[in-house]
């Protein structure tokens, strides 16, 4: 029988604890995937499919087509004012949900209590426009677990409402329709590229900094830009309306520059409850000459901390 010296034996020791430290740094440096959650799966669960987006967001759109909407005058298509949403994004082994839904009045109360009950936290009630008739809120709502289950609970909760499921009714405008805006002038005022849908021009603008909830990142996609929507009202006019996301300290500059240039902030509030940094949401609503609007804009623009082309 051979036998091993023990200072050998000790070499051997270290030398294999050595190897099984490199294997795990090397483990702990490979970074950790998480599984994309099958989106045919959550849009069968919702009732309705949506559309994958930048950051690993699938967003679904639910505009109230039902709904007949008018503010001064002027009847508000799905897209510029009546657009419930809700976005997706893999989060490790869970998917964060955040969304926008337009009710009524008398949809709030069913669609909150089936919500809360189905673990859909309301993150915000509240109103984006003044004078509309009939009446819409605004309930944003935040959640996290199994993208399926996230999608049923949701759907439970629409189905309260006279919100249009199902894969028909223009929940997904093409880009290519146009307006008859000089949206050329708008894009250069702005200093950013909009898009055609469903007779609104939509304007989106990331802020510079990254935008968290509750740690985890809030692409655009999910609500964190600035929002900017233009609708024709004729001989060169036309309504705006979106929000601008602040920071506290832009929140008082902004809103001079808005009512320096005739534009009427509607609401000021928060979206989400754990956010950061922290910010706030400003409504805003004009109908006027286009020119004079997005000069308007841009000037409120310059106040905010945006990203610049």
């Amino acid at each position: 029988m051979q036998l091993v010296h023990p200072n050998r034996l000790f070499s051997t020791t270290l030398t294999q604890l050595a190897a099984a430290a490199v294997a795990v740094t090397l483990l702990a440096a490979v970074p950790c995937t998480a599984a994309q959650p099958d989106w045919s799966k959550v849009s069968a669960a919702l009732g309705k499919s949506g559309t994958e987006m930048p950051g690993d967001v699938y967003r679904v759109g639910l505009p109230r087509t039902d709904l007949h909407v008018t503010l001064d005058g002027v009847e508000l298509k799905p897209g510029f004012a009546l657009g419930s949403w809700l976005a997706f994004r893999p989060e490790g082994n869970e998917t964060m949900v955040m969304g926008d839904l337009v009710l009524t009045e008398t949809e709030i109360a069913p669609v909150m209590t089936k919500l809360a009950d189905g673990g859909i936290n309301i993150t915000a009630l509240h109103n984006h426009l003044l004078r509309a008739q009939p009446a819409t809120f605004y309930m944003h709502v935040f959640g996290q677990g199994d993208a399926t289950k996230l999608a049923a609970a949701l759907h439970d909760g629409l189905v309260l409402s006279k919100t249009p499921l199902g894969n028909t009714g223009g929940g997904n405008a093409p880009a290519s329709q146009t307006v008859e805006l000089d949206t050329a002038m708008i894009d250069s005022t702005l200093g950013a590229k909009g898009r055609a849908n469903g007779g609104v021009y939509q304007i989106g603008i990331a802020r510079a900094e990254t935008i968290k909830d509750d740690g985890m990142d809030v692409p655009v996609a999910m609500g964190s830009a600035e929002s900017i929507n233009f609708q024709p009202t004729g001989n060169g006019r036309a309504a705006i309306t979106g929000d601008f996301v602040l920071t506290a300290a832009e929140v008082n500059p902004v809103l001079r520059a808005l009512r320096a240039n005739g534009i009427e902030v509607t609401a000021l509030h928060n979206h989400m409850l754990d956010d950061q940094p922290r910010l706030f949401f400003m409504h805003f609503w004009a109908n006027d000459d286009v020119q004079k609007l997005a000069k308007g804009l841009r000037a409120a623009l310059d106040k905010i901390n945006i990203t610049r082309s």
